[in-house]
């Protein structure tokens, strides 16, 4: 087959105590999907179903290792912050999966950061308009190396965290998700046909905040090892 240009470069991910890469398809997100922080958003989280937007599969940037990997401060916003969260990776495809069934699609686990441009997020809440400036930007989706289901299992408890320049922001644990990972495989099952490379991140915990250029972030999830990113 011919291009008429170059195309693009494959997105992938790391995959722990492996030279093998997951090549990313796409990149779905949950939002609100800790009580805490859906409070802290304004919004009362018993009246609340899944949220789901996408970001795009180059927007990763792998962090594999203990260095930091680089992230830019964005264009347009004033108001850059960090979001920790536990990322699903879909290794077989399907749809209108049944929770039952649902982790039997699944590849493996990391860590990432869903980072936001939050003033953008808030004014096309207030417009009703979509949160795709504000989400899907270049560079916002970092991500730590995928542990195979193999090795870890399928993890429904552990400490989430999250340090800026050492200083605890974000801390919770897996069990508070409101919507757990069967649950969040099933319900967007029934809106996308699910494939192999797929990653889910699959929401926040409260403390989420403003970031700087040279600032450092390291967060992490219990059995899923660190990340490290540094904004410049």
């Amino acid at each position: 087959m011919n291009f008429a240009i170059p195309p693009a470069p494959q997105a992938s991910v790391g995959i722990a105590a492996s030279r093998d890469r997951f090549p990313v398809r796409r990149i779905y997100c949950v939002g609100r999907n800790y009580a805490a922080h859906a409070r802290e958003m304004g919004i009362d989280p018993s009246n609340s179903s899944p949220i789901f937007f996408c970001k795009p599969a180059d927007a990763v940037v792998p962090a594999n290792g203990s260095k930091s990997v680089s992230v830019p401060y964005p264009p347009q916003t004033k108001d850059f912050e960090h979001e920790i969260e536990l990322v699903v990776a879909i290794g077989r495809g399907g749809r209108e999966i049944a929770c039952s069934a649902a982790l039997d699609y699944v590849f493996g686990y990391a860590v990432g950061l869903d980072m936001t441009r939050r003033d953008l997020q808030a004014n096309a809440r207030k417009r009703g308009e979509p949160w795709d400036t504000a989400k899907a930007f270049d560079h916002s989706a970092p991500i730590g190396s995928l542990y195979p289901v193999s090795c870890v299992g399928h993890p429904e408890s552990g400490a989430i965290w999250l340090d800026v320049n050492g200083k605890r922001r974000q801390e919770a644990d897996l069990e508070q998700l409101i919507w757990t990972v069967p649950d969040i495989i099933h319900h967007l099952s029934y809106y996308f046909e699910l494939a192999p490379g797929d990653l889910i991140y699959t929401g926040t915990p409260s403390g989420v905040g403003p970031v700087k250029p040279g600032d450092t972030l390291v967060g992490g999830i219990d059995e899923l090892g660190e990340i490290s990113v540094r904004i410049n």
